[in-house]
Parts: structure tokens; C-alpha cells; sequence
């Protein structure tokens, strides 16, 4: 009840709505099912917030399962005091429990540990109370030569080190300079000596104007050689940015803090007025300080800042997938796929409507000054089984095969059209096991022909066959944490597909086991029972397949579609559990009531009966067809066509933290940076576009050499 009450307030929800969530988590309903089919249980909670609401629970419970195992150990100890019982309690984040156990928790082995075994811990208790006049009196009854104390002075060095640990496990001085440190220190970051090695590489082989490979890499970060930033302002993906070239050896970062303010302020609360002590306890007060505080705080203060930049990375992956994945597809369209490449031809792979490989060639029209032959094959190929979409992979040689199909279109008069598609995870998938299950006929490099044609026709089909952080709409992924990345974008994935909703009869494993409740063994069992048994018929059949018991059964029923079944509602997002109500709401005379009206009438909540209705009226409707259209060419714009203040229509193919990255029909994508983005100011890009998203940019500046285009959208 009281996490429940946290997070009601935090997720700005009803009390009891978060009650109905967090049971129905316990209950093992997936957030697809929860989201779509309990809308009256949770308020009409969408699945990004119950993904969210989620995380924290478990959050709140790991915290909960902490507080209680230090309460045990402080227990155990005899160390559990009403004062340490109650900052447990009030304790909010793990990080406050772990300062509070801090003093308490076991320790390897430490120059006070050491200092304690030689029997100086009261002199250390002595002296830290301040109330002595002699410090070397105070320390020669602890001189013990069978102890390694051979002197006044190393005792009161031992002394020393144990009351520096002390300050430093104080709780309450770590959470002031642990805060003071955040508000006010600044990210430092230099140019390590590894940068200059690779500067005289540079100079001492600099031969032909071909610079070494190693002092390119360096400077990738050379805006980060002398570089600094207030901890509580750097943009998250400088934070991985500056992580990177650290782990590459190129940066030293530091984190500078205000440590003559935090040593006056450690001084005026650990010492006393008594001159006997006051240099002794500075001196160790600025030990503890620099030799175990500061390091640690910066240790966590950058681990935050990494969590941070990878939180804000994965939302910007995530959005970016989602848009990726729910592009309209183009249907009904027969394809002819080019995987463009120079050395070992343009590989071509025609598809049907339905996805089935017509026809597959090679054509090597980019290395050649007569493309003649290649046009006349590509316009056979395209008029044999009349294709009228020709979709090129804007990898290697793309800006070539555009201008030789363009210039076909244009010869040949023929009414089909071009465009460009992003081609990142073709070859991951075509050398994956599955590429090679679904297609052992075909080469690697024609598998790949073959998932860009697919993908344009139905592109989450095909990109759930691939590992979402292969789809190039992300930055800095392979920095980040990659259990807890591979696991957002796997929800995003499972988000999109039980949107849509999947043909039961046509679904390939790959998108079946995203489906809810359906593991990847439950969807090899679909596919065996349909290739025994025939296309399924109805939704109930589901319940004969193996290992799909009841539970799967309720989480899964209503995202399997079944065109053509013996009941209608199979081929509509209605659960089988509101069939009866369906029928009901059809066979009702008066649709014109009032909604509450005829929900109370079926016994079923308004929302759920909403979307019975919207399904009933566009039965089987695929939400991405709602979505902009894809924009097919006929034409092509060279990168040296544009001028400044030229006006085009751009698709928008990446968003990162600082801009997006759209494309405008030339083989370079434009960048709009986030300044350009609009006319007010906006926090992120994803506030204004989405990947996906069509716009009106206008051309600030063409740099050829470097292969740059800087757009604006402002005005």
C-alpha cells in the first residue's frame, strides 16, 4: 500500500488505478495486454507509462528488499539504533540506504582497519573529541612496538587515517558534498598523451595528404582537448561522448569541485575551538577530503550522470524505433529490391505483394561508364513481373544506382518509382541464422536484396527480424548498458507489433513471438501446428497448439488477426472475452445513445466499448495507415544542385540529442540542428519531429568536400 501511494503520486494517477496495476503486474498480464484490454482497471494508462510504472515498482522494491537486509545487518550487529531505524525508513533512493549502512558495512582491508588492529582506535576516539592539550602526551600510552607503534607520531598517523574514514563514512557530510558537488563542481576534461603521439604520427608521416588512421579517431574528440562544463548542465550526449573517448584513451575527465568552500565547511563541523587539536584535525579533515571522499563522489556523480545520459539515450532510441516501426507500409505493390554495391554488383530481388521472391539478378551497373546493358536488364526485370516500386538500399554505391535508375524511369518512360530505403541491419539480418532458414536458396548478399524490398512493403514484418540496435536510429548504443538497452527497445518492439496486430496465418515466428504471451518456442509451435494443419480458422484453435495454455491464450487472442475466418470479430483487435458484447452493441437499434448509456446497458466500461465500436466500423484497420504516406521519386537531386536558401521536402531518418538528420533526396542526409529546429525554444528535437516525419527545410549551407548539409527549418 504505501509504494502504491508513491507512486500514485508520482505518476500523477488514481490511487486505485495504480492499485489495479500493480496487481495485474503480479497476475504476469503483459503491458500490451494490460494497456489495451483493462483500460477501466487502470485508468486507460497507455503502455509507455505502465512500462515506466513498472521499472519504478521494481525500483521500490529492490529499495524496500535493501532497507530490510542493512536493518538485519545493523540488527545482527547490535548496531541498530531508533535514530539509524528512522533515516532507514525515510531513506529514498538506494544511494542514501548505502551512506547510512556506509560506517557500518563490513570494509576490506584499509589503513584505518590497519590502524585499529594496532590498538588505536581510542586514542583515535580521544583526539576526536577535542578536549586534550597535548596531542604527543595523549599518544605515547599507545606506543607498542609488538604492534608496529613505534612512535608517538605513528600512533597519531594511525589515529589519523581512522578518523578520516570516520568523516568520510558520515552520511550526512557525503550527502552535502555530494550535493554541493553536483550544484556547483564542473566536468573537466584534457587531452591525454595519447593525443599527442598520434599529433606527431600525424606530422612525421604526413605523406600525399593522407593522414594516419589513428589521428583521425583522436580527433573525433577534439573539441573535448580543453573542455568544461558545470556537472548540472552537460547535455547527456557529451556525457557519452566524453565516457567514449576516456575509454579510448584519449580524454582524462575530472570532476572539479569547490574544495576550499567544502573543507571550510567539513572544518567548522568537525572541529573544535582547541588549538591543542585544530592543525591536526584540519590535516586530517583535507586527507579524508581528497583521499577518500572526493574520489568516491566523483565515482558516483559520473555513474549518475552515465545513467542519466543513457536513460535519455534509450528514450531517443526507443521514440526514434517506434516511428521506425510503425512507417505506413506500402502494400499491394510488387517490388524490385537493389542492394547497391560497387566491386561485386548491384544484387536485385523481386517480391510480391505478399512478400514471396519472384526473381533475383545482378547488375553491374556502378562500375561501368556503359550502363546501357544494366538499365535494359533492370527494365526487363521490372516489366516481367510488373513491378512498379523500385526500392534501393542507401548503403555503398546508392548515389550511383539512384542516378541509373532515374535516368531508366526517365528513358524508358516506364510509370513506376524510386525510393531510397535505409538499409542498416539488411546485412546483420542476411548473415543471421534465420536469414539463412528463410532463405538457404540465396546468397548472403541477395537475403539482403531481399529484406529491403520487404521492409518497404511492410517494415515491421521485417525489422523484428532484426536486433533493434542495428537499425541505426540511436547514438552512442553500444555505450550504454546493453542488458537494460536491449530490453527497452525489445518493449518498444512488442509495443508496435501487438498495435497492429498480426495475420496469425502469415506471421513469421520472428514477429509472432512479440506478440503477447507468445514466447519464441510458443511461436515455433503456431508455425508447426499451421504446416499440419492447415491456415487456422478461428481464434480458439489457438487453445490446441502446445504449450499455449489458458493464460497465453487471454494475453495473446486479441493481437492475431485471421482475414477471412468463419467469425468475423477474429480479424479485429475485439477479445474474444467481449465477442458476446459485440454481438449485443450490433444487435441495439438506437446507436445514437449516449455511450454511458449503452455501456451500462452491455454491463462493459465505456472505454472498452469505444473500441469495440472503432473496430467494428474499420474491421481489421491498420493504425500506420493513419500516417504520412511514403514519398516515392521518379526524379534525383544531386548534392551539388542545392543552393543556400534552396526549399525542400525532407524525410526525417534519425533524431539525436542535438538535431535531426533528414533526408532531402541526395546520397548525404542534412542535418537540422537543434537550434534550427523552430522558432521558439525547444528542450529536445523529438518536441518538434519524429523519425519518419515529413518537412519543409530550407538549405543553409553545402560543404561538398566534407560531404555537409546544414538545414534550417526555422521560419
Amino acid at each position: 500500500m504505501k509504494l502504491s501511494k508513491q507512486l500514485a503520486q508520482e505518476f500523477t494517477l488514481a490511487q486505485n488505478h495504480v492499485d489495479n496495476i500493480i496487481t495485474l503486474i503480479d497476475e504476469g498480464n503483459t503491458i500490451p495486454f494490460i494497456a489495451r484490454y483493462r483500460k477501466e482497471a487502470t485508468g486507460e494508462a497507455d503502455d509507455q507509462i505502465l512500462r515506466k510504472l513498472g521499472e519504478r515498482l521494481e525500483y521500490l522494491r529492490n529499495l524496500e528488499d535493501r532497507k530490510a537486509a542493512v536493518t538485519a545487518a545493523l540488527t545482527e550487529q547490535g548496531n541498530l539504533t531508533d535514530a539509524l531505524a528512522k533515516a532507514l525508513a525515510a531513506a529514498a533512493t538506494l544511494t542514501e540506504v548505502e551512506d547510512i549502512y556506509r560506517p557500518y558495512k563490513p570494509k576490506r582491508r584499509t589503513r584505518a582497519t590497519v590502524a585499529m588492529e594496532k590498538g588505536l582506535a581510542p586514542l583515535a576516539e580521544i583526539i576526536f573529541a577535542q578536549e586534550i592539550r597535548d596531542l604527543t602526551a595523549a599518544a605515547v600510552p599507545f606506543i607498542n612496538p609488538d604492534k608496529e607503534v613505534n612512535t608517538a607520531e605513528e600512533a597519531l598517523a594511525g589515529a589519523a587515517d581512522i578518523i578520516a574514514e570516520q568523516i568520510s563514512d558520515d552520511a550526512a557530510n557525503r550527502t552535502r558534498i555530494r550535493n554541493t558537488t553536483r550544484r556547483e563542481g564542473l566536468i573537466s576534461v584534457v587531452a591525454t598523451k595519447k593525443v599527442a603521439e598520434a599529433e606527431k604520427e600525424a606530422k612525421s608521416n604526413n605523406t600525399g595528404g593522407i593522414r594516419p588512421a589513428t589521428f583521425d579517431k583522436a580527433m573525433v574528440y577534439e573539441m573535448y582537448f580543453d573542455f568544461a562544463e558545470p556537472v548540472a548542465k552537460i547535455a547527456p550526449h557529451r556525457v557519452l561522448a566524453i565516457n567514449r573517448g576516456e575509454n579510448e584513451g584519449w580524454l582524462k575527465v575530472n570532476i572539479e569541485a569547490t574544495e576550499d568552500n567544502l573543507l571550510a565547511e567539513m572544518n567548522r563541523r568537525f572541529t573544535k575551538p582547541n588549538p591543542a587539536t585544530r592543525a591536526f584535525m584540519e590535516a586530517t579533515i583535507a586527507d579524508s577530503y581528497k583521499r577518500l571522499i572526493a574520489p568516491s563522489i566523483e565515482r558516483e556523480i559520473r555513474a549518475e550522470l552515465t545513467e542519466q545520459a543513457e536513460e535519455n539515450a534509450m528514450h531517443v532510441f526507443a521514440e526514434n524505433l517506434r516511428q521506425l516501426l510503425m512507417q505506413p507500409p506500402v502494400a499491394n505493390r510488387v517490388v524490385l529490391a537493389i542492394d547497391p554495391s560497387f566491386r561485386t554488383g548491384c544484387k536485385l530481388a523481386v517480391v510480391d505483394a505478399t512478400g514471396k521472391v519472384l526473381d533475383v539478378g545482378v547488375v553491374y551497373c556502378t562500375t561501368t561508364k556503359d550502363t546501357a546493358p544494366s538499365k535494359k536488364s533492370l527494365l526487363q526485370l521490372m516489366t516481367r513481373h510488373n513491378a512498379s516500386v523500385i526500392a534501393i538500399g542507401n548503403g555503398t554505391a546508392s548515389r550511383e544506382t539512384e542516378l541509373i535508375v532515374a535516368e531508366m524511369l526517365k528513358e524508358s518512360g516506364a510509370a513506376a518509382q524510386y525510393v531510397i530505403v535505409n538499409e542498416a541491419g539488411a546485412s546483420v539480418y542476411s548473415a543471421s541464422p534465420l536469414g539463412a532458414e528463410e532463405f538457404p536458396e540465396y546468397d548472403v548478399a541477395l537475403r539482403s536484396a531481399i529484406s529491403i524490398g520487404r521492409r518497404l512493403q511492410d517494415p515491421l514484418a521485417e525489422l523484428v527480424k532484426i536486433d533493434p540496435r542495428s537499425m541505426g536510429v540511436g547514438q552512442y548504443q553500444h555505450d550504454m548498458n546493453q542488458k537494460k538497452l536491449s530490453n527497452t527497445l525489445g518493449g518498444v518492439v512488442e509495443d508496435c507489433v501487438n498495435a497492429v496486430g498480426i495475420d496469425l496465418n502469415t506471421a513469421s515466428p520472428s514477429v509472432l513471438s512479440y506478440v503477447a504471451g507468445i514466447t519464441p518456442a510458443i511461436a515455433k509451435n503456431i508455425l508447426t501446428y499451421r504446416e499440419e494443419n492447415g491456415a487456422f480458422q478461428s481464434r480458439t484453435q489457438l487453445k490446441k497448439v502446445a504449450k499455449l495454455g489458458p493464460k497465453a491464450y487471454e494475453q495473446c487472442a486479441g493481437f492475431l488477426r485471421i482475414p477471412g475466418g468463419k467469425n468475423p470479430l477474429d480479424n479485429t483487435s475485439v477479445h474474444p472475452e467481449s465477442y458476446a458484447v459485440a454481438t449485443q452493441y450490433l444487435a441495439i437499434k438506437n446507436k445514437n445513445a449516449p455511450l454511458t448509456e449503452m455501456a451500462a446497458t452491455l454491463q462493459v466500461g465505456t472505454p472498452t466499448l469505444i473500441d469495440i465500436i472503432r473496430e467494428l466500423e474499420k474491421p481489421g484497420r491498420d493504425p500506420r495507415t493513419d500516417l504520412p504516406a511514403v514519398r516515392l521519386r521518379s526524379d534525383v537531386l544531386r548534392m551539388e544542385d542545392l543552393t543556400e536558401g534552396m526549399t525542400l521536402t525532407g524525410t526525417v531518418r534519425n533524431v539525436i540529442d542535438f538535431g535531426a538528420f533528414v533526408d532531402i533526396g541526395v546520397h548525404q542526409d542534412g542535418l537540422v540542428h537543434i537550434s534550427q529546429m523552430a522558432d521558439r525554444y525547444i528542450k529536445h528535437p523529438l518536441e518538434v519531429v519524429q523519425v519518419g516525419d515529413e518537412v519543409q527545410v530550407k538549405v543553409v549551407s553545402v560543404d561538398i568536400k566534407k560531404k555537409r548539409i546544414a538545414l534550417t527549418m526555422r521560419g
